[in-house]
This record gives structure tokens, sequence and C-alpha cells, in this order.
């Protein structure tokens, strides 16, 4: 059996968030900002989940691959001129964005900041996750995702953007046409992230 993209759907929202918090359990940005190995892994499902259910689900971009029942990855795409949340949305995330990054609220709000100032203006499909559960990986879950979307941008000639927290998955990217636009340094001495540009084909 082979993994299956489909849009994803309010009932995935638990499992989709739990497969994305295992994904990026080792993520450089996240550990950072979550430096107890105990407590990164909820608190980074309540961050999927609070991300999925209040900005990313209601524009559509949102995909899961499946094989049976589970959730094996999850992509969250944002359309075009649609990547900024709205203020109500802003509102309300942040009672769980305070209960998960606690004192580490004012570094996480400048990660974020940070991004948005290199996010680039030009209409674009964005690539704001994508996670493939550790015990997939491997098996084309996220070149499923990958490709479903990807198909659609070139279909509507549009570009897509994503930014690589993980310098070892810059070639997976470029596998599928995105290329290194720069370097975003984060505050307080954060981990770099790259940001990946690609033209439609």
């Amino acid at each position: 059996m082979t993994s299956q993209a489909r849009p994803a759907q309010k009932a995935d929202i638990r499992d989709l968030s739990r497969t994305l918090a295992r994904a990026f359990y080792d993520d450089p940005v996240m550990t950072w900002l979550l430096p107890d190995d105990k407590s990164r892994l909820a608190h980074l499902h309540r961050v999927f989940a609070t991300m999925t259910r209040h900005h990313h689900l209601a524009r559509g971009g949102v995909e899961v691959a499946c094989e049976g029942a589970g959730v094996g990855a999850a992509a969250l795409w944002d359309p075009p001129n649609q990547w900024r949340e709205t203020r109500r949305a802003e509102l309300t995330m942040t009672p769980a964005f305070l209960r998960v990054f606690g004192f580490r609220g004012a570094t996480a709000r400048a990660v974020q900041e940070a991004m948005k100032r290199a996010h680039p203006e030009e209409p674009h499909w964005y690539l704001a996750v994508i996670g493939s559960d550790p015990g997939v990986r491997g098996r084309g879950f996220g070149q499923t995702l990958m490709r479903s979307r990807l198909d659609r941008c070139d279909a509507e000639y549009c570009p897509a953007y994503l930014e690589s927290s993980k310098p070892e998955n810059i070639p997976y990217y470029e596998r599928f046409g995105f290329t290194v636009t720069g370097e975003i340094a984060l505050p307080h001495g954060g981990p770099p992230i790259w940001p990946m540009w690609r033209e439609p084909r």
C-alpha cells in the first residue's frame, strides 16, 4: 500500500498535530526554543494543533498523507496572499503560545517577526510546515505531499516558498525545484533558517 495525499479535515487535527510534533522533536529551532526534552513533544503538539485549527485549516491548504487510518505526514500550506495571520487568529492563538513558550515567548515572537521580514511579497503558495512521523520516514510520505501541492503550483503557474530549519533538508527541497535565496539570522543567538523559493514549471 502506498501513501495517499488528501485534504485535512477538522477531525484530523489531533492526529496530524501529533505527527508533526514527532517530526519536529529534534528540529534545531524547536529544540532551541523548547529545550526541555521531556515536555517538548506535548508543547509541539499544542503549537501545531493551535496553528492548524486557527490559521491554516480554513485556508484550504492543509494536506495529510495516510496509509490506512493513521496520518503518516502532514503539510500546512497557505494559498497566495494568505500567509499572514489575521488579527483575530493572532489573538485566539496567543493563550496557547503563552502556555507553551512561557518566559521564552518574547524570543518566539522575535523569531516569527524575523521570518515575516524575510518573507517575499510576490504571490506564492507558502509551505509553512511539512513533516513525517519518524516511523514512516524514507517511505515517500513527504514526497507524496510535496508532489500533490507542487503539481497544483505548476498548473496555476504559481511560485512556492518555504523555510528550511535543517541544513540537511536543503538538498531534499532542491530536488523539488526549490533554491536557497539567503539565510535568516534568528535573534538571541538562535540557529539559522534558510528561505527557499521555487519557480513554477
